[in-house]
């Protein structure tokens, strides 16, 4: 990631406090209805509560300035295109192009991130009290996938149907379901997106990763591909939409990774 970014880890009580940050990123990269936007606030929150959860966020230092390599407190606030889930479950992974006005719709914005205070992506902000604060601009999270979440069912009945039973189980039976990716588009092209999905997968226990993307030729798509993942569904599409995805999975750790150390009580299954 270029310098002057940080990058910085949420858990689900952080990921929360600065929900409106995020899903302002997300409105900004995505351009989706404004209709959609309350329905996308409540599909993160709940997100947020599933096991495992890891959420990180992209931060840029204040307009003229700032503590570059300064590192977020750990505090009960955090910070903050959609891989793992569809329409429903997590919008496709890669809002890398799409233009927009972020979003202010949720009540975390202007709240802690770290020790920081979370602001709407615009590339400048200033307030009557001087420089504008550090701002969120990107964030992906994702979680341990498991029955009872609709992406998870309803894509590994789709593989099992198309690869069998076998191969559903291998990607879908113990895998970080990776849900949203997403970078203003002030701030895409400086490898935050590459610089995110390596430190959100760094260090899980599960041996596989697993998206849904856009069935297309975008930014997003040839990041994933270089970073391990390959097509498990193509043309898949989600209910209630006519929109082509394409699931993809990759073991892990991720290409470019640090290599994981051996576990002797579970085998590789690659």
């Amino acid at each position: 990631m270029q310098p002057g970014f940080t990058l910085a880890e949420l858990n689900g009580n952080q990921f929360l406090a600065n929900l409106g940050a995020c899903a302002a990123v997300y409105a900004a990269a995505m351009n989706p209805p404004v209709e959609q936007l309350p329905g996308r606030h409540t599909i993160m929150e709940r997100h947020a509560g599933y096991a495992a959860f890891r959420a990180i966020a992209a931060i840029a230092p204040a307009a003229g300035g700032g503590p570059a390599d300064r590192k977020p407190a750990d505090r009960g606030g955090a910070i903050g295109g959609a891989a793992g889930g569809g329409p429903a479950a997590g919008q496709p992974a890669g809002g890398w192009t799409a233009a927009g006005q972020p979003a202010d719709d949720g009540p975390a914005t202007g709240q802690p991130v770290g020790g920081w205070t979370a602001a709407p992506p615009a590339v400048t902000r200033r307030t009557a009290d001087g420089p504008a604060a550090p701002l969120i601009v990107g964030f992906a999270y994702g979680f341990h996938g498991g029955g009872g979440q609709w992406w998870h069912d309803l894509v590994s009945r789709a593989v099992a149907s198309v690869l069998g039973g076998r191969a559903s189980d291998d990607w879908f039976g113990d895998s970080l379901e990776i849900a949203e990716v997403h970078v203003h588009p002030s701030y895409q092209g400086r490898g935050t997106g590459l610089a995110m999905m390596l430190r959100l997968t760094a260090g899980r226990p599960e041996p596989v990763a697993v998206l849904s993307t856009m069935d297309s030729d975008t930014k997003a798509r040839r990041l994933y591909r270089g970073l391990g993942f390959t097509d498990l569904l193509t043309s898949f599409t989600f209910p209630g939409t006519e929109m082509p995805y394409a699931i993809m999975g990759a073991p892990l750790p991720l290409a470019g990774a640090a290599p994981r150390p051996a576990r002797p009580d579970r085998p590789s299954r690659w």
